[in-house]
């Protein structure tokens, strides 16, 4: 018989465990259920949104969705619309692919006030996300500081003090995009624990600091080494040596008629955070690094600023039915396994590490996991599931609905953007109506 397999999460994560699973010699059907009407992810809600090549991988997805033997099931939330007990009596099994929604705290005083916003949510604001809509950070300030030396930190600086022009072939939110046009923010501050070698940019991130049409990159050259020393890999090693080279030539970026600066700070940790009820400041400790960790020297000093982004790593929340791992902020599970026919992949699984291609091996080895456990199908699948969102009277938004919200994104476009993003739930609905 079939074997029904229910993928919790539309993510890259997803997308790889239904594509492995589909490419099997097995008779396999598989339901992609997603809370949000809209598929894809951090694809949609967490890359820049001036990457938009990176957004291609979409078009590999897509082909995966419309393959015979896969549903999608949009607007359907586990645990409001459908539990996971229920599901188990419907599915042969189910995968886990939610990925890590929330943000690490810093753990520091103050971290409460106004204006602290983590990365995850300040990126879904820019991004449209209907969870990070009503956002409505204050970006009146002149100087932003953002805690982190990754990706992550790069894209939200760089989004903030480019222009307007260099935004136009984008999908940001209108709301971000007003609001950042109208700040007057001129300085932001990225800053790090270690030093310029440990820092986790890519390479192809940090190159777009010195090219912004109104930023100059500052970065103290002192800090910066001679060439690249410690035990790496061939790999990790050519990343640093590339970064150190792009971050030498930042001294020499001319700041004639430019009105904005990103300072690379390295070598500080946030002590706390300082203002009464809103953000008025940062206190940092420099630190030094030793043994590859990072040490507080014992002296301070402040930043003031009007906003702080933490993007210092992302943590998943428990999901219902299923054991959490909660100072690991991963579900429990042996291998992927987590037992009675569920599985896990993707951040839910191994953490917030990797890139969007990473999530493939974690499909491939679900996949596998799957097929060796259950030889045959014996539960009743996407006909059992329908029929109980019906009962609940809940608005499934399936793929082809999904096509309609994207044509209407598109359509409703600025000129050269690629489209203008619905960032509620009832505007993305409405749109099929």
């Amino acid at each position: 018989m079939t074997i029904n397999v229910a993928v919790i999460g539309s993510g890259p994560s997803g997308f790889y465990t239904v594509d492995a699973l589909m490419k099997s010699d097995k008779d396999v059907r598989v339901d992609i259920i997603e809370r949000l009407p809209t598929p894809f992810g951090l694809i949609r809600a967490g890359v820049a949104p001036d990457h938009q090549t990176t957004k291609k991988v979409v078009r590999v997805y897509e082909k995966t969705a419309l393959a015979d033997g896969v549903g999608f099931y949009g607007n359907v939330e586990v645990g409001r619309d459908v539990t996971m007990e229920e599901l188990k009596d419907m599915y042969d099994a189910i995968v886990l692919a939610v990925g890590a929604p929330r943000d690490r705290k810093l753990g520091i005083p103050g971290e409460d006030k106004a204006g602290v916003f983590g990365s995850a949510d300040f990126v879904g604001w820019y991004n449209g996300h209907p969870d990070f809509t009503d956002l409505q950070p204050d970006l009146n300030t002149s100087t932003v500081v953002v805690i982190g030396n990754g990706n992550v930190a790069v894209d939200v600086a760089r989004v903030l003090v480019k222009t307007e022009e260099e935004m136009t072939a984008t999908d940001i939110a209108d709301h971000a995009a007003d609001a950042i046009k109208a700040s007057p923010i001129t300085d932001v501050y990225m800053v790090g624990r270690r030093g310029p070698i440990e820092a986790k940019f890519t390479n192809v991130e940090l190159r777009e600091m010195g090219k912004l049409d109104n930023c100059t990159p500052i970065i103290d050259p002192s800090i910066l080494p001679d060439g690249v020393e410690g035990e790496w890999s061939d790999r990790d090693l050519r990343l640093k040596e590339r970064n150190l080279a792009t971050m030498k030539e930042f001294p020499d970026v001319d700041p004639a008629g430019k009105d904005k600066r990103v300072h690379f700070s390295f070598y500080a940790k946030p002590i706390e955070i300082l203002g009464g009820d809103t953000v008025e400041g940062i206190r940092m400790e420099h630190t030094k690094v030793e043994d590859g960790r990072s040490v507080g020297t014992g002296e301070f000093f402040d930043i003031s600023c009007g906003l702080v982004i933490p993007a210092i790593g992302y943590f998943s929340d428990p999901f219902p039915g299923v054991p959490f791992d909660e100072g690991n902020g991963i579900v429990v599970h042996n291998e992927g396994r987590v037992g009675d026919g569920v599985y896990a992949v993707g951040w839910i699984k191994r953490g917030p590490t990797g890139v969007i291609g990473s999530n493939k091996p974690d499909g491939e080895t679900a996949a596998a996991q799957i097929l060796e456990d259950i030889a045959d199908g014996s539960k009743p699948g996407r006909e059992a599931l329908e029929a109980h969102l019906a009962e609940r009277s809940v608005r499934i938004v399936g793929y082809k609905d999904w096509q309609t919200i994207d044509a209407a994104e598109v359509s409703n476009a600025k000129p050269g953007s690629p489209r203008r993003k619905f960032v509620t739930v009832d505007a993305m609905v409405a749109a099929l109506d």
